[in-house]
C-alpha cells in the first residue's frame, strides 16, 4: 500500500505556545490507523494541523505531504478539496439546516468514484437519518448528530476519513453503531485515521497505532503489539 498522509518533523503552535512537537506518523491507502493518549497531549491539534487549522511552526514546522503532494500551509477549504474529509470533536452540526440539506450542500464527487457516497446512500448506511431527514440539526440526538457529521463527511467522497473523538459522549448502543459502520468502511476500503478512548475497539478496528504525549509521539505500532503490551495503556492511556 502506498503512503497517502505522510507527515514528518511536524511542529505546530497556539501564539507562542508550541502544542506539538516532532510528530511522525504515515497512513497508507486503505488502512486504518489511530491517534491514542490522554484528554489534551495533542491529539486534536495533530489533526487540526494536518487539515490546514492550525498553523506550523515558519521555521522547522516539519513537512506535510497528502497524496504525494506538499500541504504545509495550505487553507483548510484547499486540503478538503484535495481529499481530505474531518469529523469534527463536537459533531459541530449546523442549527438551522435539514438532514438532507447537510448531506447536499456538501456532496461531492471530484475523483469520480463509479458509486459515490450521495444522500439517498447514507440515508441507507444510517436508516436512523433516513427517518429523520426533515429535521434541523438542532432537533437531532447527540447520536443522530455524529451519524450527521460522519454522512456529512462521505458526501465528499474523500480518500480520508478523519474522526476526533468518534464515539464521545455517546450511549452504549449508539457507539456499537458506529463502530459498526467504521468497520463496514473499512472493508470498503475507505482510509481512516480516527481518534478515540475505546482501546479494545480500536485494536479490533485498526492497523496501527500512534500514542501522542505532550506533543510527541512516544509509541507507534501494530495492533497484535499494542494488544500484547498492556503496560503501555497504563502507561500512556490511563487505562
Amino acid at each position: 500500500m502506498s503512503a497517502l498522509l505522510e507527515v514528518r518533523n511536524l511542529a505546530a503552535a497556539y501564539g507562542e505556545s508550541q502544542v506539538l512537537f516532532d510528530i511522525g506518523l504515515t497512513v497508507r491507502e486503505g488502512e486504518v490507523a489511530t491517534l491514542l493518549g490522554r484528554n489534551g497531549m495533542g491529539k486534536s491539534s495533530t489533526v487540526r494541523a494536518i487539515c490546514g487549522m492550525l498553523p506550523l511552526l515558519p521555521v522547522g514546522g516539519g513537512e506535510l505531504r497528502f497524496a504525494g503532494r506538499s500541504i504545509a500551509g495550505e487553507r483548510p477549504d484547499r486540503i478538503a478539496r484535495l481529499g481530505v474529509a474531518l469529523v469534527p470533536e463536537g459533531r459541530q452540526v449546523f442549527a438551522n439546516l435539514t438532514v438532507r440539506e447537510h448531506l447536499a450542500a456538501f456532496a461531492a464527487n471530484r475523483f469520480n468514484r463509479p458509486d459515490p457516497w450521495t444522500a439517498d446512500k447514507v440515508f441507507a448506511f444510517f436508516p436512523q437519518l433516513a427517518e429523520r431527514q426533515h429535521h434541523l440539526g438542532n432537533r437531532l440526538s447527540g447520536g443522530e448528530q455524529q451519524m450527521l457529521a460522519i454522512g456529512r463527511a462521505l458526501t465528499t467522497n474523500p480518500r480520508l476519513l478523519i474522526l476526533d473523538e468518534a464515539t464521545e459522549g455517546l450511549a452504549p448502543l449508539i457507539r456499537e453503531e458506529i463502530w459498526t459502520c467504521l468497520a463496514s468502511l473499512r472493508a470498503a476500503g475507505q482510509t481512516i485515521l480516527v481518534i478515540d478512548k475505546y482501546v479494545e475497539r480500536l485494536i479490533a478496528l485498526a492497523d496501527h497505532h500512534s500514542i501522542v504525549e505532550k506533543g510527541r509521539i512516544v509509541w507507534q505500532g501494530s495492533s497484535a503489539a499494542l494488544d500484547a503490551d498492556h503496560g503501555i495503556w497504563h502507561r500512556y492511556l490511563g487505562v
